[in-house]
């Protein structure tokens, strides 16, 4: 009996571990069904991705990307796969409740597809829904309201075209009169749709001609609050038909004191149960925030890309800041344009109007320079801004005027010249290179009164500075030549031919054909004299850069001072050294030496090498380029023997020389003690 039941248990036993078996083998078997899948899911977006990369190449979707894609600011977004396979773009603009004329102007501007903050408040607006939006500089919030307003005008019978003495209904106020030309631009674009009549005013022009285009009747209105207002008090601007109401640049309103105004305005609308309330800033200040809560309904709709991020510096742009003595700066300007311009647009801020003119006019004598700012009259200002645009001229100088709402395509360049003392004016300036996906170098002029600015703008803008020289000789020249073989390549054959003779002639007189060659791109770029270099630590045209490195560590400048007395063994030259810094390595010091003293130290060092038969781990160079340097203020040092200048040298990480600055406070170190600036 016993025997019987031990062979039931067995039997039930060996029944369920087959079973169990079974079991797991059925699980690993789903398990690497399921890892399969996924790795054929995972490989078909790859090839997608690739494949949509190759089409864009192909059709030149590259050039597309830039200028009608999502900004990188933009939030994440999916890949939709289509059912032939090939990638969607979710923000395409075919898929978005947009008229087909809407859609053929879009393509005609080259824009394939939406930027976030377009395509985020696209369909609250069509559906009426007042809207705050807010999105960094350069991000696409003029067309987040020119698309809407202008199909929903369609779908209401057009414009006013033909039609007299026709009220607006949308009125778009904008801080700046270039911000207000350039969102009219974007409405007469876009308006021609359907047949929309806008129009923009401003102040520094006649009321006549824009009481006439009131009178004859228009669909959008933009313009500044000030000259807004002006209308509403002469009873020339009606308000009564109003459908849409927009401020862009709200928080600009605030800073440019136009907060009266504003609300003088948007309380003479009357009845605002009909009326949609847009309201576009980068920003939320209290004023903001208060305008919110009194003119939009309590059911708005709120896109808010920058979220609880500070307002930060475009990533696509490359920011470096170059120190300065202010004597320096307007040939320093000058060869930047030419280093880093690349032929392009360039613009150059400055703090003052009366700077703004005085650098334009030395300017334009190098580099074609015309200015912009306050107190030029309205119109020269737009036959300016037109000629920048249109190429004309390729360096535009101008105040804070231009640093916010202007759209210029394709600015390469931004030279601060003086750098800011705000993080926000920063970001905006710099900002007006570097748009839509482009890439875009910021530079600034760093004098010795703000180099404390340099790291409050790292911190608050969210950018890292590259500190860089002044273009070397070097430099300009291979600059310079390049631009001129460019120019040489399109030359007409015939034209070529007539100068041979004088060619051949020239191969005569030096010493090979090469040396002629140069010698015509140095004629034609200007250069008939030596190039003049610039120290690399504050740009002054009188003084040259040495870096001494030494295989051992370099604990102080005191060393480096010591060093150079007994080898230079010129007293005079080495006490006229200036701006005395060592490098993050330890092992190198960068430091000015007046030109003229130049030659001077370069012998000496060849001298001591040559007795120590190549030996003492020293060797001294003039670096094209600045190495990184110590962030933190080196000690004195140890005593003042060699400090009989009577405190015209400064030394320590970040010295600088007299009347110039560096990455940190100098110290003034003489005979009569030291004392820290």
């Amino acid at each position: 009996m016993a025997t019987t039941l031990q062979g039931a248990e067995a039997s039930k036993k060996e029944k369920r571990v087959k079973k169990e078996k079974k079991e797991e083998k059925r699980t690993k078997l789903a398990k690497k069904e399921k890892k399969d899948k996924q790795k054929k899911e995972k490989e078909k977006k790859v090839k997608t991705r690739k494949r949509q990369r190759t089409e864009e190449e192909a059709s030149g979707g590259a050039a597309k990307k830039a200028r009608g894609s999502p900004s990188s600011e933009s939030t994440d977004v999916s890949i939709d796969v289509g059912d032939n396979g090939i990638a969607v773009d979710p923000n395409s603009i075919d898929r978005f409740r947009l008229s087909d004329s809407v859609k053929g102007l879009l393509r005609g501007k080259g824009i394939e597809s939406l930027f976030a903050i377009q395509a985020q408040t696209l369909d609250f607006l069509l559906d009426g829904s007042d809207v705050v939006g807010r999105a960094r500089t350069g991000s696409g919030k003029t067309l987040a309201f020119v698309l809407p307003i202008v199909e929903k005008l369609m779908a209401e019978g057009g414009g006013a075209a033909g039609r007299q003495r026709r009220a607006p209904a949308a009125i778009v106020l904008a801080p700046t009169r270039e911000l207000a030309k350039q969102v009219a631009a974007e409405f007469d674009y876009i308006g021609k749709a359907g047949s929309l009549r806008s129009f923009c005013i401003y102040g520094g022009t006649p009321y006549r001609p824009q009481e006439e285009a009131l009178r004859r009747g228009v669909d959008v209105l933009v313009g500044t609050p000030g000259r807004v207002k002006d209308h509403l008090q002469r009873g020339t601007l009606d308000l009564s038909k109003l459908k849409f109401q927009i401020l862009d640049e709200c928080d600009e309103m605030l800073n440019m004191g136009f907060v009266d105004d504003v609300e003088l305005i948007l309380n003479g609308v009357g009845d605002r149960s009909g009326v949609q309330t847009l309201l576009f800033s980068a920003t939320l200040p209290t004023w903001v925030k208060t305008v919110t809560t009194r003119f939009l309904k309590k059911d708005h709709k709120v896109v808010d890309l920058v979220g609880t991020q500070k307002l930060k510096a475009s990533s696509t742009v490359k920011h470096l800041a170059l120190y300065c003595h202010w004597s320096q700066k307007v040939g320093v300007v000058s060869d930047l344009v030419k280093c880093y311009g690349s032929g392009g647009r360039s613009i150059v801020f400055t703090e003052t109007k009366s700077e703004c003119d005085e650098l334009a006019g030395e300017l334009s004598k190098s580099v074609g320079a015309r200015a912009i700012h306050g107190d030029i009259a309205q119109q020269q200002r737009e036959f300016t801004l037109a000629g920048f645009r249109n190429g004309k001229f390729g360096v535009l100088v101008a105040t804070d005027v231009a640093a916010r709402g202007l759209d210029i395509d394709k600015v390469e360049l931004v030279i601060q010249a003086t750098l800011p003392k705000d993080p926000e004016s920063y970001i905006h300036r710099s900002g007006r290179t570097g748009r839509a996906g482009r890439t875009g170098i910021s530079i600034s002029l760093v004098d010795r009164k703000r180099e404390g600015l340099v790291g409050l703008i790292e911190s608050k803008a969210g950018v890292k500075f590259e500190r860089i020289g002044a273009p070397q000789a070097q430099d300009m020249a291979k600059m310079s030549g390049d631009k001129l073989v460019a120019k040489m390549t399109g030359i007409d054959a015939k034209s070529v031919e007539m100068f041979k003779s004088a060619a051949e002639a020239a191969t005569k007189v030096f010493d090979s054909p090469i040396h002629a060659l140069a010698a015509a791109l140095a004629c034609m770029a200007g250069h008939s004299s030596e190039f003049q270099g610039r120290s690399l630590l504050t740009a002054h045209k009188d003084l040259s850069t040495l870096m001494l490195t030494h295989t051992g560590e370099i604990r102080s400048p005191g060393f480096i001072f010591s060093v150079l007395h007994r080898i230079v063994q010129n007293e005079e030259a080495v006490n006229a050294i200036q701006g005395m810094t060592l490098t993050a390595d330890g092992h190198s010091a960068v430091f000015d030496v007046q030109r003229k003293d130049l030659d001077l130290f370069k012998k000496a060092m060849a001298r001591e090498l040559a007795n120590n038969g190549g030996r003492g781990g020293m060797a001294l160079t003039v670096p094209t380029s600045l190495p990184e340097l110590k962030v933190k203020d080196c000690p004195p040092p140890p005593t003042s023997r060699w400090g009989n200048g009577g405190g015209g040298r400064r030394f320590g990480s970040g010295s600088f020389p007299k009347g110039s600055l560096g990455g940190g406070r100098g110290n003034f170190a003489g005979r009569g003690g030291s004392r820290k600036w």
